[in-house]
């Protein structure tokens, strides 16, 4: 971990919550600030993909990052193998953390596709939801240079893999590869038990936004990987939920949230404050 991580984490409250599905991490900071923001991180990762984010938004909001159940330290409830798995579970520990208030969502990526199956099963629980660089829209590219890995490989060597492939991915800017972050994906990719992706590659989102209630918001990044070529037509996509805005990040990729940290958090401040 970076010391920049450490000292971000230092300052949350975890909470180990024991679920019906199992334990569920969370991690907040300014609790007694209420209005509880809640963020959703991508996937192979934890509540760090929001590590450039929490801090500012701390300071109008109670913010709640989760480990998603199966991935960073949550528990893998039992049979779950994707995001269709795991909104169940998620809305368990919503219950049990704010009983029956509504919570502002922002889901990143994978944990965008986990919101929007809660925000369909779960219409009250979800007061206004932001969906960050999200796939299941049927657009996504199939991103071909990403690498794997081998039981035999030096800690270096997974190092240059995941230098790889979060090029490939996450971001537009290789200036934003230091060692820390490195160190801090090959933490996450390490307790990943989440392994299928099928729902991502769908179109799955599409049909359940007729279901959503709540005001939606998009933040992209300009140069996400996912949709070279296609960004334009996400907005139109998004006709069936009240769609109130949608924001594009410029010089950004997937991980806009990390990449363009201080553009995000205005951005994503304006979208709460609607």
């Amino acid at each position: 971990m970076s010391h920049t991580l450490t000292q971000v984490q230092t300052k949350a409250e975890r909470i180990d919550l024991q679920t019906p599905s199992g334990v569920q991490v969370w991690h907040v900071w300014n609790r007694d600030a209420g209005h509880p923001l809640v963020l959703l991180h991508g996937g192979s990762g934890s509540w760090n993909h929001w590590v450039r984010n929490v801090e500012a938004l701390s300071q109008q909001r109670a913010v709640w990052a989760l480990d998603t159940p199966g991935l960073g330290d949550s528990e893998l409830p039992p049979g779950a193998a994707d995001a269709d798995d795991l909104h169940h579970p998620l809305a368990q520990g919503l219950q049990l953390l704010f009983a029956d208030q509504a919570v502002d969502m922002v889901g990143f990526s994978f944990g965008g596709l986990v919101a929007g199956f809660l925000a369909a099963a779960y219409t009250q629980r979800i007061k206004r939801l932001v969906l960050v660089g999200i796939p299941g829209l049927g657009l996504s590219n199939h991103i071909g240079n990403m690498r794997g890995f081998r039981a035999d490989m030096t800690q270096q060597q997974r190092y240059e893999v995941h230098r790889n492939n979060l090029l490939a991915i996450m971001l537009h800017d290789e200036q934003h590869i230091t060692p820390e972050l490195l160190a801090m994906q090959e933490h996450n990719v390490q307790r990943d038990r989440l392994r299928k992706r099928r729902i991502a590659r769908s179109d799955a989102m599409l049909p359940l936004q007729n279901s959503w209630q709540c005001p939606v918001y998009g933040i992209w990044g300009e140069n996400d990987a996912l949709y070279q070529g296609s960004l334009h037509q996400i907005k139109a996509l998004l006709c069936g939920c009240d769609l109130r805005a949608f924001h594009v990040v410029p010089d950004a990729g997937h991980w806009v949230q990390y990449e363009k940290a201080q553009a995000f958090n205005q951005l994503l401040l304006t979208c709460l404050a609607d």
